[in-house]
């Protein structure tokens, strides 16, 4: 491990225990994916039709991250968006999850390639309490996190806590498609394709494929696009843009922190809609 990447992470607190996981949520969250890490890279894949890939790459566009920069990635999981990142610039990753079997199917990734593992540090951690001082990180991605979450307010401030003023925040999600043609296939894979080909592959990946169209279009329901774009800037988040990929089957965010100091997590505001300025803040690819 470099001398720059112990600097970087000897701000880390000590790592909390998972032991008392908080809610059912995080709960059935750790039992979904202690089964899938194995094959997890291409099965994620193929059942996305390819379009998991784009998206990681997507991110990590948005979030464009420099030389020397010092990285956060949460909910890293198998590594692939750290990979990405550290394949992209000459900057530091701290990869952090709170699955230790993702987290052992992504430490053996970087053990295959010692060119990336000199800067990358993965620990096992909770993202709405992070092991880290504020303003430790340059920038910071995260990646399906937020429906696994009981709190995306507080999630997100927290999120952001430990980016440094200037420095920018990305993330990566399933979406529902806006137009009505593309919602439909959408919802017919979701609910039918995608638990038929998980069982195929696993029972783990059956129990996947019945669960994903559900927790998606649920989160939703809970929590529209307009409301978490509100949620980014009552989190001192500003510059916040949407981009739509794969006709709104995924969903990158990026922003960057604010100067100022955040604000305290606001409760759900009910009367928040899409209105002129958050139009322009959303594109299609």
């Amino acid at each position: 491990m470099s001398s720059d990447l112990s600097l970087h992470t000897a701000q880390a607190r000590a790592e909390p225990q998972l032991g008392g996981v908080a809610s059912p949520r995080k709960r059935h969250a750790l039992e979904l994916f202690s089964d899938l890490p194995r094959r997890y890279d291409l099965l994620s894949a193929l059942l996305s039709f390819g379009q998991d890939p784009r998206w990681r790459r997507a991110l990590v566009d948005a979030l464009a991250p420099v030389a020397g920069q010092r990285v956060l990635d949460v909910a890293t999981g198998t590594g692939m968006v750290a990979a990405e990142l550290l394949a992209r610039g000459d900057c530091l990753v701290t990869g952090l999850d709170q699955s230790p079997e993702m987290l052992a199917a992504a430490r053996a990734r970087f053990a295959a390639r010692p060119e990336l593992s000199e800067r990358v540090r993965l620990i096992e951690g909770e993202a709405e309490q992070l092991p880290f001082a504020d303003d430790s990180f340059d920038a910071l991605t995260f990646t399906y996190l937020l429906r696994y979450v009981d709190d995306p307010a507080a999630t997100l401030c927290e999120l952001a806590r430990v980016v440094r003023p200037g420095g920018r925040i990305a993330s990566l999600e399933f979406g529902v498609p806006p137009r009505a043609r593309a919602r439909a296939a959408w919802r017919l894979y979701t609910r039918v394709g995608l638990p038929v080909l998980g069982r195929l592959c696993s029972p783990a990946w059956g129990d996947v494929g019945r669960f994903l169209g559900p927790s998606i279009s649920g989160f939703y329901e809970r929590h529209p696009l307009p409301e978490l774009v509100a949620l980014w800037r009552a989190a001192g988040l500003e510059d916040v843009r949407v981009r739509r990929i794969s006709l709104g089957g995924g969903i990158v965010i990026a922003a960057t922190r604010a100067r100022a100091p955040a604000p305290i997590a606001p409760a759900r505001d009910p009367n928040v809609r899409v209105g002129a300025g958050f139009g322009a803040d959303v594109r299609d690819a």
